[in-house]
């Protein structure tokens, strides 16, 4: 599995993003220091050429417009009739009727390979309630692999739960990524670079949940490598890049915190 990152390096592969407009400059610039590229668009115009030439499709719900809430379930769908991996954020779900009935109708009419979002968001897509503020997460750590393992089978997709320990799972197997810094949720959109990350090692592999595993790992390795000494938040998020940048098979395999086993459920 960690050779996917000498592959992404390799393939380059063209990672399409229809995101939001607070975090859309750090996910292409996520997507450049892992070796992928990235391409943004906001336009109905070019949406089968763009989706035609691309590797995969991200899909961040994070900016609510209502211009772009059909252009989101188009492009997933000419993701699908291209055969392009689709990665779908759900950006605070929980927050609001409308993200609601969008992430809904994505879920719905789109065939989806990946779903991330933190572990509010994919608890709230498992019908449970949750606790939330804006878009952001309450966490309190308690142990979800039940529940990311049955949302993934109830989407039928791989399913990535960010939070202290970052959850993946595609309904028979879960991953737990032990890796981290609490710095991480003091970088505005961390997670959205996660999916651009996550779309990024989608195209390289036939594997999917491991290319989920993989995208979540690279943000969570990254993070806590660049808090070694602890710097300030600002110092903080440039040897996030540096760390994302620098990311190699050896690093990988000294410091990666990776448990997988399959839950025995009914």
């Amino acid at each position: 599995m960690f050779n996917l990152i000498n592959k992404v390096k390799e393939v380059n592969p063209l990672v399409l993003h229809y995101t939001n407009n607070v975090t859309i400059t750090d996910c292409a610039n996520t997507t450049l220091a892992i070796g992928a590229s990235p391409l943004m668009s906001f336009s109905y115009e070019e949406v089968d050429d763009i989706v035609k030439g691309c590797s995969s499709v991200v899909i961040n719900i994070g900016t609510m417009n209502s211009e772009l809430l059909d252009l989101f379930v188009i492009a997933g769908k000419m993701a699908n009739k291209y055969n392009k991996p689709v990665i779908l954020d759900p950006v605070g779900v929980f927050a609001t009727k409308d993200r609601m009935e969008l992430v809904n109708k994505l879920l719905n009419e789109v065939k989806i390979d990946v779903v991330r979002g933190n572990i509010s968001e994919i608890k709230f897509l498992g019908g449970l309630n949750v606790k939330g503020k804006g878009v952001d997460s309450f966490d309190d750590g308690s142990d979800a692999s039940k529940i990311v393992r049955e949302v993934a089978k109830k989407l039928e997709c791989v399913v990535v739960a960010s939070g202290q320990i970052d959850l993946i799972s595609d309904g028979h197997l879960i991953y737990k990524i032990q890796n981290g810094s609490k710095k991480l949720k003091f970088v505005t959109g961390t997670g959205c670079m996660s999916t651009s990350l996550i779309g990024s090692f989608l195209p390289c592999t036939d594997n999917v949940i491991e290319a989920a595993v993989m995208g979540t790992l690279a943000m969570s390795l990254s993070g806590e490598l660049a808090d070694k000494e602890n710097p300030p938040i600002g110092t903080f998020k440039t040897k996030l890049f540096d760390n994302l940048y620098s990311l190699d098979k050896d690093i990988l395999e000294k410091y990666a915190k990776v448990e997988v086993s399959q839950l025995n459920l009914a």
